[in-house]
């Protein structure tokens, strides 16, 4: 999966650009080229080849998509400022090689310094930042997503660790990113690549089966391939003729997402048949119609209906003589580079960048993304955009005047009105679709009519249209009417919703005391006043999971502690108890008999974390051993009366003195789940993007179709274990989620 021929210099580099016919600024590329290797000297990868090699392999692919000179620079410079930054800064390379190249370079460095609270905000930060760069200038994106290609390929000389996180991510965000740009020759690579490191075993059977399924029927491929080659010269219709087999990844996905077996994969063979002109296209659909019986539901026009990403070509399936089923696309030249290149492709064609005007208009996505001050303030808002408008297939619908409206699928009625406009939206009393009267919340299917029904007297959207909406657009449409239209009404709702929180955090608060928590959040939110917060709330523009948490820790430094809501525990009838004070702290965050610093252990019985009611058991030999009090073996051992002493009541400190937030305990999960294939990749999958840490793995399969999966993992208190039980619980094929291993 590495690079092979690893480059220290760019004689192949300048091979590349040369067959492209294309006229490059070759000395500002050396130029580019000497200046990386000086600031890179004696830098290494992980590997152990000179880092060099990588911006020149980035370099390469990135002259694969015949950009211009600027982004080969850029490529070759991509690292310096980062990784050289006591040798070299922005103005520098802008110096020596223009504003340009340093702009991207700049959109290419992560940010180092960021004022956040978590790794999460962090790493969504740098993916607001790529993208904030992305629509100043796409190039960013084009040579990101090569550099994150390289990677790929260079990935297994990673820990293992680092390579299921950089795989994740390329899954979640790269691959996604090049669909939604149209790149689908680097979207499959990547994803290929991606499933090789998050699911190998699962890999290795899609492509055994795919080598297995191609041997069987190479004949078949063949005969098929004469008879259309034969019909195209037949008819004077100037062509190119590719075979293509699916990518192992969009086998597995149609197997393990739609539950397919692999005999089910319909398009499995595919024939590619590239024409001159979009009539010729048309020409020969027809002949493949006369030629093979087509199979019906399996046509689609993606000429006269684009893509988003402007991918166009005709795409049919039908049965060859030997009942075998297989696509056909067909598309012109121009229409296949961009199919590879996505937007990219604009660099072949248009000679430079495309038209300005072009240009914005393709990546409107992007500026509809970063453009909504309520998803600049927060990262779960913006990430859900991400996922939802970016990374979703879509749906393609129309309006009554025939125009095609693309929403991400499972977007409804109220969606589509937004997408025509603010004001339709604002005023929309009900909607149709294919001349019915249909539920405003009701999904929208491909193909569909959609008109939306209108009246001046309506009184603006519904608060409840927040959590039906799928969109970020239509939700921050939304909110932007509640926020100009009803900021007494939100005040209100917002200052309700946190008296009601802070209510479950302190059985009693002064109004002087709620203020100053209040105003302590709002400040590290960003916000000038507490008004302005409840505003926020109230119109929806803060997440409440992010202000409750910080509700919590500002009220435990404000709010006295005699104050807090005490937490019942019910004692076993025969536990010792102690007066000693509790206010000490310990190293391992437990307090036994009241004393601080003594040397115990977690029993791996029962492995308790911080939450659990807890007890103490002395050991001989080996300190006090800590159980959850509800542990068979505390239940048990308890009824044995000669050994009442040795237990000692224990609890945990309290979190702000343990600095619960830092430290990590063993959590055992057993997970009841479907046999299939993906099962194991998708549990890991949840959990990364948790930030939740496997440490232990064992898989044990049943004859009834099912497996038994038992887990040890990082986790910080029995809050943290709730999460990651609720979250595993909703996954596809999960049973049960279960406690400890049995």
């Amino acid at each position: 999966m590495s690079d092979v021929n690893v480059h220290t210099d760019i004689s192949r580099l300048l091979d590349i650009l040369r067959a492209t016919g294309k006229k490059y600024d070759t000395d500002k590329i050396k130029a580019a080229f000497e200046y990386a290797k000086e600031l890179h000297a004696g830098q290494f990868r992980v590997s152990g080849e000179a880092y060099i090699s990588h911006p020149i392999a980035v370099a390469e692919i990135v002259a694969g998509l015949e950009l211009d000179t600027d982004s080969i620079c850029a490529a070759l410079l991509h690292d310096t400022v980062e990784d050289c930054s006591e040798k070299t800064d922005l103005s520098e390379v802008e110096k020596k090689f223009g504003s340009t190249v340093a702009l991207l370079v700049d959109g290419l460095t992560k940010m180092v310094v960021l004022k956040v609270e978590d790794k999460e905000e962090a790493h969504i930060e740098n993916l607001r930042k790529m993208l904030l760069a992305m629509s100043r200038d796409v190039r960013v994106i084009f040579i990101k997503l090569c550099d994150r290609l390289h990677n790929m390929r260079t990935l297994s000389v990673k820990p293992d660790n680092k390579r299921r996180i950089t795989a994740l991510e390329t899954m979640q965000v790269y691959a996604p990113l090049a669909h939604r740009l149209g790149m689908q020759r680097i979207k499959q690579e990547l994803e290929n690549l991606g499933l090789q490191f998050l699911d190998p075993i699962g890999y290795g059977e899609v492509r055994d089966h795919i080598e297995e399924k191609y041997g069987q029927n190479v004949g078949f491929i063949e005969n098929v391939r004469s008879l259309v080659d034969a019909k195209m010269r037949e008819n004077n219709i100037h062509f190119t003729l590719e075979g293509r087999i699916k990518s192992v990844y969009s086998i597995y996905k149609k197997m393990y997402s739609q539950n397919k077996s692999f005999d089910q994969i319909y398009d499995f063979y595919a024939m590619r048949i590239i024409v001159d002109t979009e009539l010729e296209c048309y020409t020969a659909l027809g002949l493949i119609h006369e030629m093979f019986n087509s199979i019906p539901g399996r046509f689609k026009d993606y000429i006269s209906t684009p893509k988003p990403n402007m991918y166009r070509s005709l795409h049919t399936t039908v049965i060859g003589r030997d009942g075998i089923p297989f696509e056909v696309q067909i598309r012109t030249w121009e229409m296949h580079h961009i199919a590879e290149y996505g937007i990219a492709a604009h660099w072949k064609y248009k000679s430079g960048a495309a038209s300005k005007e072009e240009m914005d208009r393709k990546l409107e996505w992007i500026a509809r993304l970063i453009e909504t001050e309520d998803d600049e303030r927060d990262p779960d808002e913006f990430m859900n955009a991400l996922k939802t408008d970016i990374f979703h297939d879509e749906v393609f619908v129309f309006t009554p005047k025939g125009d095609v409206i693309a929403l991400p699928n499972g977007a409804n009625v109220i969606d589509f009105a937004y997408a025509i406009h603010s004001a339709v939206g604002d005023k929309m009393i009900g909607g149709k679709i294919n001349g019915m009267i249909v539920p405003i919340d009701r999904t929208l299917e491909n193909g569909e009519i959609v008109e939306i029904l209108t009246s001046n007297a309506s009184k603006g959207p519904s608060r409840d249209w927040l959590n039906i909406v799928k969109t970020s657009a239509a939700r921050s449409k939304i909110r932007a009417w509640f926020k100009k239209e009803k900021r007494t009404d939100n005040i209100q709702v917002g200052k309700s919703t946190v008296e009601a929180e802070l209510r479950k955090i302190a059985k009693s608060f002064t109004d002087a005391q709620r203020d100053q928590v209040v105003t302590a959040v709002g400040a590290r939110m960003g916000f000038n006043s507490a008004d302005d917060l409840y505003n926020a709330i109230g119109y929806g523009g803060v997440s409440m999971v992010k202000v409750i948490r910080r509700l919590q820790e500002e009220s435990a430094e404000i709010i006295k502690p005699e104050t807090l809501e005490p937490i019942p525990v019910k004692e076993p009838e025969q536990l010792v108890t102690s007066n000693k004070p509790r206010n000490v702290k310990s190293n391992s965050g437990i307090i036994v008999d009241g004393e601080a610093g003594c040397m115990v252990k977690f029993a791996r019985c029962c492995n308790p974390l911080p939450g659990d009611a807890v007890i103490g058991f002395v050991t001989k030999g080996y300190g006090i051993s800590i159980h959850k009090k509800d542990c068979p073996n505390v239940v048990q051992g308890m009824q044995q009366t000669e050994n009442a002493e040795r237990w000692k009541e224990a609890h945990w400190e309290a979190s702000e003195t343990r600095g619960e937030s830092q430290s990590m305990y063993e959590a055992l999960l057993q997970i009841h789940a479907d046999n299939r294939i993906g099962m194991l990749a998708d549990i890991s999958t949840a959990l990364a993007d948790m930030r939740v840490s496997i440490l232990q793995i064992n898989v044990s399969y049943k004859s009834d179709g099912s497996s038994i999966i038992n887990m040890m993992v990082g986790c910080r208190n029995i809050d943290h274990y709730n999460s990651i039980v609720s979250r595993l619980r909703v996954l596809n094929g999960v049973n049960n989620v279960l406690r400890g291993f049995s």
